[in-house]
């Protein structure tokens, strides 16, 4: 159980990014309700998620199943659960079964999990799932920062061998999940087209491989935003733009996000467990 000062400090932590949020986005004259703030709790227990609740909040995120389902059912049903990140295929059903108040997957990253999620949602007679597809924007940010280097030396050269260092571990799997940006249009046709019991919703991007993110990735998703919406005649109004973590949600909505996922700036820094030595 987290400690009274915790969630105290946690609750004015909220409020502080939220102000943050609407400032942003009134600073680039965008409307601060079509921004939404997505709590993410990993590793935080239950009595410091329900202090947020308790504040006000209801849209929550996780990223690990077990976890989420061991905490989902422990609060109220009126919260907006997102998952967050890759999702295996074979534990798409159990997600929906024991969560069924999810709202959203932020993370269809192949034809395969989105079927499955789409048959899962009919065997279990749910209301339709709202999913964005996961982008991996990285690469192309590393060919842009090496671009520059080469080209306009903006870099020192050991601020680019440690940027390469970066662009390497992309090849690990990771940095694996999320489809490149020249397959995004197929994978969102196929959701949207093939999947009736999925709402294709729009696009989403981890940033890099250490969880922070650049202009560039920023820039690859709203790209790629426009080339889902003129393919699949979809406004980009009503599409929604999922990035910006707690080091740059702000940036994020400058850019043109509607959906940010802070976690330490909220909830402090995580409680990953030991590992035994």
């Amino acid at each position: 159980m987290a400690a009274p000062a915790v969630e105290a400090t946690a609750a004015t932590a909220l409020r502080s990014v939220i102000r943050r949020a609407r400032k942003a986005a009134e600073h680039v004259g965008r409307d601060p309700e079509r921004v939404r703030v997505v709590a993410v709790s990993k590793t935080k227990p239950v009595s410091l998620i329900r202090q947020i609740y308790d504040a006000g909040h209801r849209c929550f995120g996780e990223n690990y199943v077990q976890e989420f389902i061991d905490k989902a059912p422990q609060l109220p049903e009126d919260i907006e659960w997102h998952f967050v990140g890759h999702l295996q295929s074979n534990k798409a059903k159990t997600l929906l079964a024991k969560v069924p108040n999810l709202a959203m997957v932020e993370g269809v990253d192949g034809e395969k999990v989105a079927n499955h999620l789409d048959r899962a949602v009919s065997s279990l007679g749910r209301h339709p799932l709202k999913v964005l597809v996961q982008v991996n924007t990285s690469g192309e940010a590393c060919e842009y920062i090496t671009t520059e280097f080469s080209s306009r030396k903006l870099i020192s050269f050991s601020g680019f061998i440690q940027w390469l260092s970066v662009c390497l571990f992309l090849k690990t799997d990771a940095a694996k999940s999320g489809i490149e940006p020249s397959s995004v249009v197929e994978l969102a046709r196929h959701v949207k087209m093939h999947c009736p019991n999925l709402v294709f919703s729009g696009l989403m991007t981890i940033g890099m491989p250490d969880y922070t993110s650049t202009p560039q990735n920023f820039r690859t998703l709203t790209n790629c935003r426009a080339d889902v919406c003129k393919a699949l005649g979809m406004s980009e109004d009503q599409f929604e733009l999922s990035m910006g973590m707690s080091g740059d949600f702000e940036q994020a909505i400058e850019m043109g996000s509607t959906n940010v996922r802070v976690g330490s700036t909220i909830f402090g820094p995580r409680d990953y467990p030991k590992k035994p030595t």
